[in-house]
């Protein structure tokens, strides 16, 4: 077998190209999104149309909310991002996967008495929940014996508030599979008949840290997106792995041959919009991404933020594209050109829709295209403009390939 790199001139849209990918999903392209939280949701929801192939690498260094409670009473990494992603590239034509994906989505009472919480839980386990009832057998007694099996492991003093019954089935999978988030994940990708592969960057239970321009460090994915705590008064400095949250040292993760050989294939690889450091950066730490990115000769394309991002703070476009390549360069094992890295950044048509001071001259000095076209809705109001619209941005990505 022989190799040859060729380039070609893109048409966006590309219609013909479009309408081969809407009739054959199932041959559709392998593109790859580096991404951990919920932006991304919507728009793969919308990607299954056009392929089944799509991979997701999603970040378990969530610290938040349900997750934050399973981190801390199992060790482990975090699974809230990975149920969402998987549930969002679920086949909904597929019989009872619409009501596995309002389970999986659902969540107990932030209020209630603990008592009260955990006979719901047993209402779950016991199939006497309308939720459950609703699921077509083989797939009900799959879900009820993983959250039997969450009820018998979870701690005595296990803080049932607002958890996330996804990510308690989740959890029970990872602890019967000798602790393989990877296991889990496949498994439900079958049984979810999920149009894509989604996996963990890393597969340890680790800790974002981010150092503040004021000298004052973070350590926690939560402390810094400004959803839970205030936002961030200072601009980061850097991130980085910790081994613990009150103590630990940074630590150096390698990411594992599958992944490796996941970015290897891809067909177009995207850095997507969403929480700058806590989702995109930090899907870049692990030693060794830099370095399949600039190994797969494919098209490399960034997507910023249209609206206003916390961890971005006191930041431009420039500034984000200058970051992404160098967090890009430090995970590899050698000196990379930009090209290699980093071919082109997306952007609407009209600078009123960045919260970010758009300097396209400074972005272009890096070596990096721009390319400009309509990403966002045609309403002129201001607020809508802050959202892209899934459609075209999927539509405008595909064609590059």
């Amino acid at each position: 077998m022989q190799q040859i790199r060729i380039s070609r001139t893109a048409l966006i849209p590309d219609e013909l190209r479009l309408a081969r990918y809407l009739k054959a999903p199932e041959l559709g392209p392998r593109v790859l999104f580096f991404s951990g939280g919920t932006a991304l949701n919507p728009l793969s929801r919308e990607l299954v149309r056009y392929t089944h192939n799509s991979i997701h690498l999603v970040t378990p260094l969530d610290s938040g909310g349900s997750s934050a409670k399973l981190r801390e009473a199992f060790r482990m990494p975090a699974v809230g991002d990975l149920r969402s992603r998987l549930m969002a590239l679920a086949d909904q034509s597929v019989r009872g996967n619409p009501e596995v994906r309002e389970l999986f989505a659902h969540r107990l009472a932030k209020s209630a008495a603990p008592e009260e919480l955990r006979h719901s839980l047993e209402r779950l386990v016991a199939g006497r929940d309308a939720l459950v009832r609703r699921i077509p057998d083989p797939m009900r007694k799959i879900v009820r014996n993983y959250l039997r099996i969450f009820q018998e492991k979870m701690p005595k003093d296990f803080d049932l508030r607002g958890a996330s019954i996804g990510n308690l089935i989740l959890t029970a999978g990872y602890l019967t599979n000798q602790r393989r988030i990877d296991s889990v994940v496949f498994l439900f990708s079958k049984l979810a008949e999920v149009r894509g592969v989604v996996r963990p960057t890393m597969n340890r239970y680790l800790h974002l840290a981010a150092e503040l321009e004021n000298g004052e460090t973070i350590v926690g994915q939560h402390l810094l997106t400004g959803k839970e705590t205030p936002p961030i008064t200072a601009r980061v400095k850097r991130v980085y792995i910790r081994s613990g949250e009150t103590e630990g040292e940074l630590v150096r993760v390698a990411i594992r041959e599958k992944v490796r050989n996941l970015i290897r294939q891809a067909d177009l690889i995207c850095f997507p919009m969403g929480s700058f450091y806590s989702s995109l950066i930090a899907n870049l730490l692990p030693d060794g991404v830099g370095q399949a990115i600039a190994e797969n000769d494919c098209p490399k394309v960034y997507v910023p933020n249209t609206g206003t991002d916390p961890e971005q703070f006191g930041m431009t476009l420039a500034d984000n594209t200058d970051i992404l390549l160098r967090y890009l360069r430090q995970s590899c094992m050698e000196a990379q050109p930009v090209e290699r890295l980093l071919n082109l950044v997306l952007l609407d048509s009209r600078d009123e829709c960045y919260a970010q001071s758009v300097d396209v001259s400074a972005v272009q000095a890096h070596g990096v295209e721009v390319l400009r076209i309509p990403l966002v809705g045609n309403n002129s109001d201001a607020s809508s403009a802050a959202f892209l619209d899934g459609d075209r941005m999927i539509r405008s990505l595909l064609s590059l390939i």
